[in-house]
């Protein structure tokens, strides 16, 4: 299947060999570290870098190889004698299911372990039904991917999910969820390991989508915002190169932070004059109906603005400054290098994003907006399976998890 311009900008968020120093272990896991940027090297190589014995090293390839993370990859230049055979990491070996669950859609990603997307399905559903019956329709479908892209239920290497709520990502169960109803505390990934036995990793959508944005298009970025803004609103937030979650799941919730216009403008959450109250997609689509625009919903709004209508876009670049009015706060505090804006409301493009320019630049201190970069989403929808299947990737591609499927296989 052709690949779209999102897949074909993939590319692994690691370290190069250079970068990766000396050894701490002399673990297979370790050794294994090198090769994930792809760079195909001898066993000649792998012991310079490593101080390792070559004996060592051999026996730490023959381990990754019968795991099947690594593969021969053509030969190395000969010093006299037989060429050296050359390795490099084997990312179709094995593929990882990517999930994220919105409040209306579910996109589901099967990649392989370098985050390449292999097929994709997308199917409506309503977060309100409950887990049982979202969880169910999203298995079904993870169970049909496999046969779509080739590949089979036994080369499944871990799931990543994202879902619109807190989480607390230790135990991968959603904490008291404002639009998920019957979702508080239900164990997530036990759920899912009743049909797919293996590892399940759950996070709130919005972080999921921080890290596929880093990774595949802003990989030197050590301090990044994204923003989601669609039928709700919320921020993942990466600091100093680590996604930050927060004592209890919570961190990067600016939907609920109280906005300048306010008022007693009532959010779901019980409080006045909440961001997401006066921003998201539903609430530009009530603020247009009550001035005689009819609009349901977030889509709507956005036809509109396509279309031109005057009244649409002057809500969307007043959301803009509503949001650049919490954005303002948040530069101040977290002084990231850049703000990415994504989520459905975002594909307004320049009616959005110039509100938020607008008041963010008048509002933050010059000094965190000298370097500061607001760009829209350029993974667009696909943020939140990228980040889904980076989360997986670099669970099980650890040195203690390569350690361990070393081990299985070793036991086998």
């Amino acid at each position: 299947m052709p690949k779209s311009p999102v897949q074909q900008r993939l590319r692994p968020a690691t370290p190069s060999a250079a970068a990766a120093g000396p050894l701490s272990h002399s673990r297979a896991g370790d050794v294994f570290q090198i090769l994930r940027d792809g760079q195909a090297r001898t066993r000649a190589e792998l012991a310079e870098i490593t101080g390792l014995a070559r004996s060592t090293v051999a026996a730490r390839i023959d381990a990754l190889s019968v795991a099947g993370l690594i593969g021969p990859a053509g030969e190395g230049v000969s010093s006299g004698g037989r060429p050296p055979s050359r390795y490099a990491f084997h990312p179709s070996s094995r593929v990882i299911l990517a999930v994220d669950i919105g409040a209306t859609h579910v996109l589901i990603a099967l990649t392989d372990l370098s985050g390449r997307v292999l097929s994709e399905l997308r199917e409506s559903i309503d977060i309100a039904t409950g887990p049982t019956a979202v969880l169910n329709s999203v298995l079904d479908l993870c169970g049909s991917i496999f046969g779509q892209a080739g590949r089979h239920e036994r080369e499944l290497a871990g799931i990543g999910i994202g879902l619109p709520g807190p989480v607390e990502h230790s135990t991968g169960r959603p904490a008291s969820p404002p639009i998920m109803p019957g979702w508080d505390g239900f164990d997530v990934p036990a759920y899912v390991q009743l049909r797919f036995p293996t590892d399940v990793l759950v996070d709130n959508d919005v972080n999921i989508m921080a890290l596929g944005e880093r990774a595949n298009y802003w990989p030197d970025a050590q301090d990044l915002l994204f923003i989601k803004v669609a039928t709700g609103i919320g921020a993942g937030i990466i600091s100093g190169g680590l996604l930050q979650r927060g004592a209890d799941g919570t961190a990067g919730d600016i939907g609920h932070v109280r906005v300048p216009r306010g008022g007693d403008v009532l959010c779901r959450c019980g409080n006045y004059g909440c961001l997401e109250a006066m921003a998201s997609g539903p609430a530009v689509a009530a603020l247009l109906t009550a001035g005689g625009v009819p609009a349901q919903t977030g889509d709507d709004v956005l036809e509109l603005a396509r279309r031109g209508n005057l009244a649409a876009i002057q809500a969307m670049r007043q959301a803009g400054r509503d949001l650049g009015d919490v954005l303002a706060a948040s530069v101040n505090l977290l002084n990231p290098s850049v703000i990415v804006i994504g989520g459905g409301l975002s594909s307004a493009g320049e009616y959005l994003m110039a509100g938020v320019r607008e008041i963010v630049y008048q509002r933050s201190l010059p000094l965190a907006t000298a370097r500061l970069r607001i760009v829209q989403s350029m993974a667009a929808d696909h943020a939140g399976v990228l980040g889904a299947g980076r989360m997986v990737i670099d669970h099980i591609l650890a040195p203690a998890s390569v350690e361990r499927l070393v081990a299985a296989h070793t036991q086998v």
